[in-house]
């Protein structure tokens, strides 16, 4: 990284105890411990409740991937905060970070300098707050982030292949500040700022808490109590129940408190809170960030920073649902939509950077073209529980207007300092091409689509059809493939008639619950009629909080109650696996062999015309012979 693009270091967050004597500090009200390299961007969490707290009027500190295996001196740098610890494991799961859907250890980590890996520990939670706790026992340790949020209630581990308690029994932390923490952060800061003991900070929205279980209410309309975590130990079906009511309350505007039992403590879950305003979600995204990794990477590479330093976000949310998503367990589902105003603050930011060569990478979100969409009539949003707007089908009361994002391409490209545009996010195109029924609107989506392919692909379009078979698009809660053929005219016509050369890229997961090796079978047919030789593919990885991760480890759908098969052994996934690559001639014959051994003959020769089975070559010979 250029020396050039820094200025002084006052204008990050401190991170050491050389920082904040410059700054004239006498001490420190929040410390806040990452798992990531600091960041200082809108799209890092460390940063964002960082700037949060500081424009909140706190002095606020950041100790980037302290080093927990020697004498703990990053611990003690800082000392004590006034206030609080903040721990959070980084802008993703820690095993998930570090290990393969093989459970294979990754050799680089996004997130670090370099890629270096081994810069965080497994589960960086609690070794984080065990440190702390031993170190500063009075003071009080608040845990965020992806890891922290996603393992709230009893949730299977993939890693360990158990089903482990709430991370609130593992980890010593006061108190989880669960989904996008602004809101939650700073009542918490006033709260401790204003004298309130800890003990009574048991009502803040979108926190979760360890208490005695003697406190457990009975259940009514405001709580929910959960199966047991030990109850769920003995009994799959119960975790599976458990599930259901976890996300659909995470997709409510207005949720219930859930509660579950773990011994002699309870688990409380308050609701989470109503999506931010537009004046709130700007108020985040307009904190003075230098938009820089830290000087202390100076020459160094932070490949997580690379990929999106000249991308925009422009809503937070995602109202898809699918099976093996954790967006909105921990965005919840309604969208939260920043202002043309300051999207295009943040635009000319990207433009001033001293390597903004004209193109800003991304413009888009969880879920690209989901901007300023939700319910026409918010009071029957109000009421609910869907866990997705647009499975089975979209939902009648879904406003899909794409006008307001056209409009905001239209404004980020007017600026002379943009060349051009990109939508790096993946497009829901069942959301683009559904017929609403007002003919303005549906007039505008396919002028969406137009647009998007003609004037924001750059060279290549990335949509996540991700199966090809509608009994596991069912559970995935994706639409038929079928729509992924109407999309592909779409885009093939385009191209052809605007005399483009561009890729349609789709995404796939393979032993996703639900799947056999007989429809991986035929989605390679499928795709190989397609002419395609897919790279975006993965093998299904259970996360904590999603539907699919339910199903896998309970062998139950949540909402139905029924079995579900689940490619669970390494040789049964991997069987699923390898028809992805049914080009490969080091696949051929392990194919081959599994078609055989499945009656297929038909899919052997879709993959392989030139095929010709041996046991026919011995039947005609017989034949001759007689």
């Amino acid at each position: 990284m250029n020396d050039s693009v820094y200025r002084n270091s006052s204008e990050w967050l401190p991170t050491s105890a050389k920082e904040v004597e410059a700054l004239g500090w006498d001490y420190i009200d929040v410390i806040i411990f990452s798992g990531d390299a600091y960041v200082d961007h809108p799209s890092f969490g460390a940063a964002v409740i960082g700037r949060t707290l500081q424009a909140h009027g706190l002095r606020v500190a950041i100790v980037p991937q302290p080093n927990w295996r020697d004498d703990l001196r990053d611990f003690k740098k800082l000392g004590r905060p006034r206030l609080f610890f903040g721990v959070s494991a980084g802008a993703m799961d820690s095993m998930v970070n570090h290990y393969t859907a093989a459970r294979r250890k990754r050799s680089d980590d996004a997130y670090t300098p370099d890629g270096r890996a081994g810069m965080r520990p497994d589960y960086p939670t609690i070794v984080y707050s065990q440190i702390l706790k031993q170190l500063y026992p009075a003071v009080p340790v608040i845990a965020g982030g992806i890891e922290a949020s996603l393992r709230r209630v009893s949730h299977y581990d993939y890693w360990q292949d158990r089903l482990r308690p709430s991370i609130l029994v593992d980890a010593p932390v006061d108190m989880i500040v669960y989904g996008m923490g602004e809101i939650p952060v700073t009542q918490i800061a006033d709260r401790l700022a204003a004298g309130e003991s800890l003990s009574s900070l048991t009502d803040i929205p979108q926190t979760a808490l360890l208490l005695p279980a003697d406190v457990t209410p009975a259940p009514d309309n405001g709580n929910i109590i959960l199966a047991s975590f030990e109850t769920c130990l003995r009994d799959k079906r119960s975790q599976a129940t458990n599930f259901k009511h976890v996300e659909q309350q995470s997709n409510r505007m207005h949720g219930a408190t859930i509660w579950q039992p773990h011994g002699n403590k309870t688990v409380k879950i308050n609701p989470m809170l109503p999506p931010m305003s537009t004046k709130e979600i700007d108020a985040s995204f307009d904190l003075p960030y230098t938009r820089l990794p830290h000087p202390r990477y100076r020459n160094k590479t932070i490949p997580a920073w690379e990929m999106i330093k000249h991308s925009v976000n422009l809503h937070r949310g995602c109202f898809g649902g699918c099976a093996f998503c954790t967006i909105s367990a921990h965005q919840g589902k309604f969208i939260a939509s920043r202002s043309k105003e300051s999207i295009l603050r943040e635009v000319k930011q990207v433009t001033r950077m001293v390597d903004f060569k004209g193109y800003i990478s991304d413009l888009g979100g969880p879920s690209a073209n989901m901007y300023r969409m939700g319910g026409r009539d918010l009071s029957v949003c109000e009421k609910c529980m869907r866990p997705s707007c647009l499975h089975p089908k979209p939902c009648p009361n879904l406003n899909n207007d794409h006008a307001p994002l056209l409009d905001i391409y239209k404004a980020v490209d007017s600026l002379p300092e943009v060349k051009k545009s990109f939508i790096g996010s993946g497009v829901r195109y069942d959301l683009s091409m559904h017929e609403s029924g007002n003919e303005q609107i549906d007039r505008t989506n396919r002028r969406y689509n137009e647009e998007l392919i003609t004037r924001h692909v750059s060279g290549r379009l990335k949509v996540a059809p991700e199966h090809t078979i509608d009994h596991v698009l069912d559970i995935m809660r994706k639409p038929s493939f079928k729509q992924f053929y109407e999309f592909k005219k779409i885009f093939d016509r385009i191209n052809r008639t605007q005399s483009l050369k561009q890729q349609l890229i789709p995404y796939f997961i393979s032993s996703h619950p639900g799947c056999h090796e007989i429809d991986m079978a035929e989605l390679a047919a499928e795709t190989r009629d397609l002419n395609m030789h897919l790279e975006q593919v993965q093998d299904f990885t259970p996360t904590p909080m999603t539907v699919a991760t339910e199903i896998y480890y309970t062998g139950y759908h949540p909402y139905t109650g029924e079995k579900v098969y689940c490619a669970t052994r390494p040789e049964e996934k991997q069987s699923q696996r390898r028809f992805f690559f049914w080009y490969d001639p080091a696949y051929r014959a392990d194919i081959t062999r599994a078609l055989q051994r499945l009656h297929r003959p038909d899919i052997i020769r879709k993959l392989f015309p030139a095929y010709r089975d041996p046991r026919q070559n011995d039947r005609n010979k017989s034949k001759k012979r007689r």
